[in-house]
């Protein structure tokens, strides 16, 4: 007679675990974004999808909400479609791609599917995203207020980048923060750099309030300009030394 050994199951990640290895964001993204993001990764993982399946999904909802932005402009500022609709539908979508985005890699560094394809696919989908959303927000400035300055606009526009390239630069091995406290206050502070509070912004304001939609643009100008050149001073002054 003899005795039968049993396996045990490899244990399954849990949400907690997908959560565990976020690369942060901020405090928005990272009490929201980056739990969200979990649970699509979790669910990922159980059907056996890849993490750039992930990517793609979160540009084409992206794209999908900032170009149905763009389209119904001039009707939401001429009244004939509702601000309140289209805003939503841009804020929840804006949101979930978001998620979206925080569950790729969540997915690839628990299930070891991270790769250099996979994670330029992800930087280039980011981009495009971004850019989609930034011409929603410049249109809808522009429907709302004709007499926006296109020169305010461009500015905007390039200012905007500056987060997504700030954040691939912190990435490599050469990363440094100019404020590298963790303190609420700090944190606090640091929201209006946060992607997921930002676009959450923005969104609210294209669904309560489209017409404010120029001063987020004048807002978001100062912050990234102000950052981008306090970020060259901080890096020429550690340069120099």
């Amino acid at each position: 007679m003899h005795s039968a050994t049993t396996l045990a199951e490899p244990s399954r990640p849990s949400v907690a675990d997908f959560h565990r290895v976020n690369r942060g964001g901020g405090l928005f993204s990272e009490s929201i974004s980056q739990w969200i993001g979990a649970v699509f990764a979790l669910v990922a993982q159980r059907l056996g999808l890849r993490p750039t399946a992930l990517t793609l999904t979160n540009l084409v909802l992206g794209l999908a909400a900032s170009v149905t932005v763009v389209a119904l402009a001039d009707d939401v500022a001429a009244g004939s479609v509702p601000a309140w609709a289209v805003g939503l539908v841009a804020l929840v979508a804006w949101q979930i791609a978001y998620a979206l985005d925080c569950a790729d890699g969540q997915l690839a560094r628990v299930t070891k599917q991270n790769n250099p394809a996979g994670a330029r696919v992800d930087v280039l989908c980011d981009v495009a995203a971004q850019i989609a959303l930034v011409t929603a927000l410049g249109a809808t400035a522009v429907a709302q207020r004709p007499s926006t300055p296109t020169w305010l606009v461009a500015v905007f526009a390039g200012t905007w980048m500056v987060n997504l390239v700030t954040s691939v630069m912190q990435a490599g091995p050469n990363a440094a923060s100019m404020v590298t406290s963790t303190s609420l206050p700090v944190r606090l502070a640091k929201l209006v750099r946060d992607y997921g509070a930002v676009i959450f912004l923005a969104g609210l304001v294209l669904t309560v309030a489209p017409a404010l939609t120029l001063w987020v643009i004048v807002a978001f100008t100062i912050v990234n300009g102000g950052f981008l050149l306090a970020s060259i001073a901080f890096s020429a002054r550690a340069s120099l030394r």
